[in-house]
């Protein structure tokens, strides 16, 4: 990948629906940055490749590749702008794949612009300071909602956190997936998780 000069105020906006890029576009422009939109893979790997923009808003779902097979190929973790997945389809595993290939953060469609702008400032501000857990392992889940937790709702963050599904958490503890479920469901109920990606933000924020 090219080391070219940054760009530190343009913004890349990558989603296969114009209404999508087009809403955006205007909310970031209105806030004094320069943007460049793209309708697929194909379209952002051309440039991106040679430019490094301040950040990049990548949709999950693309006509020719997934963002998160992007993320992997550009090696987000180390790559030099920090990139805000966004999707209509979100569950967690899918935001823990998203969080360990390095996406900064990973918002669900529909999201307000004041949400997204938030999260592309907090994304430029901290990309210098970034998370070095890349991976699940050395999590520490021990002071996640104090004393509110159960040992088995522990237990049950902890397969959450590393990406396993319901059937699969199951399967590891010893109980049914609908157990799982209504674990997880009081889980992000007690820490005031709104979906899953909220709740991955709060296992990776308490890992910071």
């Amino acid at each position: 990948m090219l080391n070219a000069l940054k760009q530190t105020n343009e913004i890349f906006v990558v989603d296969d629906d114009s209404a999508v890029r087009d809403a955006l576009s205007m909310a970031l422009r209105s806030e004094g940055f320069m943007v460049e939109s793209f309708a697929s893979a194909a379209a952002l790997l051309s440039v991106v490749r040679m430019r490094s923009p301040a950040a990049i808003v990548l949709d999950v779902m693309l006509p020719d590749q997934s963002g998160l097979d992007i993320l992997k190929a550009l090696r987000a973790e180390n790559y030099p702008a920090p990139v805000v997945m966004i999707t209509g389809h979100g569950d967690i595993p899918m935001a823990v794949e998203a969080i360990k290939h390095g996406a900064y953060d990973f918002v669900e469609k529909p999201f307000s612009m004041d949400v997204m702008l938030d999260q592309l400032r907090g994304a430029m501000s901290s990309h210098a300071k970034k998370d070095e857990h890349t991976g699940s392992g050395d999590l520490d889940l021990s002071n996640i909602g104090g004393s509110t937790l159960t040992p088995r709702e522990r237990e049950v963050l902890r397969e959450i956190a590393t990406g396993a599904s319901s059937k699969e958490a199951g399967r590891t503890l010893g109980i049914s997936p609908r157990t799982v479920e209504v674990h997880r469901a009081r889980i992000m109920d007690k820490l005031g998780a709104r979906n899953a990606a909220d709740l991955m933000r709060i296992i990776f924020s308490h890992n910071g």
